[in-house]
């Protein structure tokens, strides 16, 4: 019995490498905390944006609390949505 190639990844619907790329960074202030760890974002434009905790900062027990300033990765499908990356220490 032959086995058959392994699908690629666009075959299989994963994402690529070159979406996370191409992801917006942009930096905002942390407005309200909400629930399932969601947290309303404004960034330097005035727009407020729906972000969550990244997995490496969820992993490493990183708090962030309203009026913390974060570095936020955009999706670039839908620019309302996001995920924080980095949490700046003041």
């Amino acid at each position: 019995m032959q086995r058959g190639r392994r699908p690629s990844r666009r075959q299989r619907g994963e994402k690529q490498q070159s979406d996370v790329k191409n992801a917006i960074e942009v930096d905002g202030v942390i407005k309200e905390a909400l629930s399932n760890g969601f947290y309303n974002v404004e960034i330097a434009n005035g727009h407020v944006v729906l972000a969550r905790l990244a997995g490496k900062m969820t992993q490493g027990h990183i708090r962030v609390q309203p009026m913390d300033k974060v570095r936020v990765q955009l999706s670039v499908y839908d620019l309302t949505r996001g995920r924080i990356v980095w949490r700046f220490r003041d």
